[in-house]
């Protein structure tokens, strides 16, 4: 198989574009993912596996040669040996019936994101809602955080207004600091939605308003907060417990 050499090469430039613009994302409804681990999750999962890139031929999958240096060049990771491939965006639909939800509002960091994917992913939890600046769930770095969820993950992205559609009468409860919340082991069992903002000014006063009730993970006093990705960890953790006892 002729092997790509320049970095001129229209395939070439597609990678790179699906690797750093998430404009070029939306518009081919393809994300770019690395790693031997990651592919053979995609494969697994029956992921829509749309190019692979790697050192050598791969069998059975639609794939091109690149050198080296290309590699590294399109790779979302440093050092990497490949391969790198491009898979077609397939939301998953979650189950007609909602039980448990997790809603981030504005958690910007990639990592976060992808690690509550990945969470969410293994506690079964039914969907996880995107609200307002949230980190793009096809990220390289989000997607690389999942460890394979993002192929089995329902995730949506979804405004305030359209959010109480969408929960379907779900109750609603916020993480926030405040008087009125109560401890997170007190939450009522499913169905049930909990809500988490980012670290910095928690949830908006607009989606506390959607919420029935809010509720605190218990803390230290020295303790100012948690990553957001524990909190809803912690959550998630709690809208499961009974259903994995």
């Amino acid at each position: 198989m002729e092997v790509i050499h320049s970095r001129q090469n229209e395939l070439i430039k597609r990678f790179i574009s699906l690797g750093s613009d998430g404009k070029a994302r939306q518009e081919s409804g393809e994300y770019l993912c690395a790693g031997e681990t990651m592919l053979q999750e995609a494969i697994a999962s029956g992921a829509e596996i749309t190019c692979v890139l790697a050192l050598e031929e791969r069998p059975g999958l639609p794939s091109r040669t690149v050198t080296p240096a290309l590699l590294k060049a399109v790779s979302p990771l440093q050092n990497s040996s490949g391969p790198v491939f491009s898979v077609r965006m397939r939301p998953l639909p979650p189950p007609e019936t909602l039980l448990r939800v997790m809603v981030l509002e504005n958690v910007q960091d990639p990592g976060n994101v992808g690690t509550v994917l990945r969470t969410a992913d293994a506690f079964g939890i039914d969907l996880v809602a995107l609200c307002g600046a949230c980190a793009d769930p096809y990220n390289p770095k989000t997607v690389r955080a999942t460890m394979g969820a993002v192929f089995r993950q329902p995730v949506v992205k979804t405004t305030l207004s359209d959010l109480e559609t969408l929960l379907g009468g779900l109750p609603l409860y916020g993480a926030a600091l405040s008087p009125e919340a109560v401890d997170i082991r007190q939450l009522p069992p499913p169905p049930v939605a909990v809500a988490v903002g980012n670290e910095g000014r928690g949830l908006s006063p607009e989606l506390l308003s959607l919420c029935r009730g809010q509720t605190v993970i218990p803390m230290r006093p020295c303790a100012e907060s948690l990553n957001a990705a524990v909190a809803a960890s912690v959550a998630m953790w709690e809208m499961t417990r009974a259903w994995l006892d």
